[in-house]
């Protein structure tokens, strides 16, 4: 059973429904005891980094969310999900992120030609040992949608990264956790095959 959490985000459907289709039990939860009871956990959303850790707050999610990491249950942020993992971010001053892995999320610079938000397909340039990107070829194209990216404090964790107007890292994994800056349920097969790869871990 694989739980999408759900702090009023947005964007749950489409991971369902992607889910779904990959013969996944899903279920949409803010239930602390249903997420730790879940076999994988994901955390997507659009949206703002205060709005969000605020909604995350309200709900009592971080612990949960702390506590199925360090259980070491699969754990997969999509979008603003994996910006809500790392410690803060220039959107929203003085908010603390989840602090799951270290790093910031900065504002991508503007850049003559490029429009901001970043929205549309990307190449990645993958990480040879991947274990999400396992089975896919290197330049693979994703859909972003994003005006803040992430800059890693250890680039080891980086599993792929995208050029926009600035080095992008794209994703990251650790361990148990995995994250994607762009939207693996809106990237046609090449999403499928990494959140099959994930679901499979």
């Amino acid at each position: 059973m694989v739980a999408v959490i759900d702090y009023d985000a947005g964007n749950l459907r489409s991971v369902e429904k992607a889910l779904n289709f990959l013969g996944e039990d899903v279920m949409i939860t803010r239930d602390g005891s249903r997420i730790l009871a879940a076999d994988k956990v994901i955390l997507p959303g659009v949206g703002a980094f205060g709005d969000a850790m605020a909604k995350l707050n309200q709900y009592g999610l971080p612990p949960v969310i702390r506590q199925a990491v360090d259980r070491g249950t699969p754990f997969l942020g999509i979008c603003l999900g994996l910006q809500l993992m790392f410690e803060r971010s220039e959107e929203s001053e003085g908010v603390e992120g989840l602090g799951l892995l270290g790093g910031k999320i900065l504002r991508i610079p503007p850049n003559q030609g490029l429009k901001i938000p970043h929205m549309g397909w990307n190449s990645l340039d993958i990480r040879r040992d991947s274990r999400l990107f396992a089975g896919i070829s290197p330049g693979a194209y994703v859909y972003f949608v994003h005006s803040y990216y992430l800059e890693a404090e250890d680039e080891s964790v980086v599993a792929a990264s995208a050029e926009y107007s600035v080095h992008i890292h794209a994703a990251v994994e650790r361990g148990n956790v995995f994250a994607c800056q762009f939207h693996p349920e809106k990237s046609g097969d090449v999403g499928l095959k990494i959140l099959k790869n994930f679901v499979e871990m």
